[in-house]
């Protein structure tokens, strides 16, 4: 390894004894090899910094707290921490695939306008057994940054980004939950971001999960970056307005609230994004229209268990569907790699 490794790996950890070695056991395991492993503990009060003490690889780097910072303090004290060109983000409680590290580093390499490249990823349960799930998240610059008008579209464990320029952002200690969000979306005003369609990342679920345990603090926050992202385009929300725009990335979780006057204001509302985002241009039209119309699809499906064919009816008849009509294969086809 060179004295100032091209990669810092930086796992933030607070009482994880059970999973910590895990993590950093995948980062040791990694194909590529010129990075540092940076873990800063954030006040643990169980065994996780005697697990740690096991490790006689040099490439271990673990830091302490001087008193507990929470999770937007530890990250930034992560990244004055770091001395990688890169730094490679991920949670105490995952693991990286061997091929992670260098799949990224390709990618930031080949692509200086990049400024953070993430991934898909799997999930295991609490005691490492693969579930039969993958996260998968727009790849391409544009729909990344249309997307994280509706929802994060980058998952943070899977995220490796240049130090300099993360350092120079921060993540704000406003945001003790979805800061990782707050952070894209600040950073899209600017940058470009994308992801790959590689599984390079496995997630842990399990009972102890922070935004598990913090679900209605990360629902306030980011209903608060969706309105950030209204207001880019011109557009002030009501209340009702916001909570109605929030829920269009999570139909699932509406119930019977997902009927017709939802998807009269649906269409009506994307609409009237599509005009102010034209006056405005603070995204790719085509791009912003492609992500609308992935809502609106993936809001008539979840729809048709309360209204039956007719949601389909109403899907097919949208303006939104004849002006993209491509958009239905994409849940179909294998996503694109990014262009070289």
């Amino acid at each position: 390894m060179s004295r100032t490794p091209r990669v810092t790996v930086f796992i933030p950890v607070h009482n994880r004894q059970r999973y910590i070695a895990t993590a950093v056991d995948s980062i040791l395991a990694q194909t590529f090899g010129d990075f540092e492993l940076l873990v800063v503990d954030d006040g643990s009060t169980d065994a996780t910094l005697e697990v740690l003490s096991h490790y006689r690889d040099p490439r271990l780097r673990v830091e302490c707290n001087p008193r507990n910072l929470g999770l937007p303090g530890t990250r930034n004290r992560g990244l004055e921490l770091a001395r990688g060109e890169y730094i490679a983000l991920l949670d105490s409680d995952d693991k990286a695939w061997p091929e992670r590290l260098t799949r990224q580093v390709e990618v930031l390499d080949r692509h200086p306008e990049l400024v953070q490249i993430g991934s898909a990823c799997d999930f295991m349960d609490a005691e490492g057994r693969r579930l039969d799930r993958v996260r998968r998240r727009p790849l391409a610059p544009d729909e990344v940054d249309a997307s994280l008008a509706f929802y994060c579209a980058l998952t943070n464990r899977t995220i490796m980004g240049r130090t300099a320029i993360l350092r120079e952002y921060r993540y704000s200690e406003d945001f003790p939950s979805c800061e990782d969000y707050e952070l894209h979306q600040r950073l899209a005003r600017t940058w470009r971001m994308a992801n790959l369609p590689d599984v390079l990342v496995c997630g842990r679920e399990h009972p102890g999960r922070f935004t598990r345990n913090n679900r209605a603090l990360g629902v306030d926050r980011k209903r608060e970056i969706c309105r950030r992202a209204l207001l880019e385009l011109g557009i002030e929300p009501s209340e009702a307005d916001l909570d109605r725009h929030y829920a269009l990335s999570r139909p699932q979780e509406l119930g019977a609230e997902l009927d017709r006057d939802y998807l009269d204001w649906t269409e009506q509302w994307l609409a009237r994004l599509d005009v102010a985002n034209r006056r405005t241009q603070r995204y790719v039209p085509e791009a912003l229209l492609r992500v609308m119309t992935e809502r609106w699809v993936q809001l008539c499906l979840q729809a048709r268990r309360q209204l039956g064919p007719g949601a389909y009816l109403r899907l097919l008849r949208s303006p939104l569907a004849r002006r993209l009509p491509a958009t239905f294969l994409r849940f179909l086809r294998t996503p694109r790699p990014l262009a070289t």
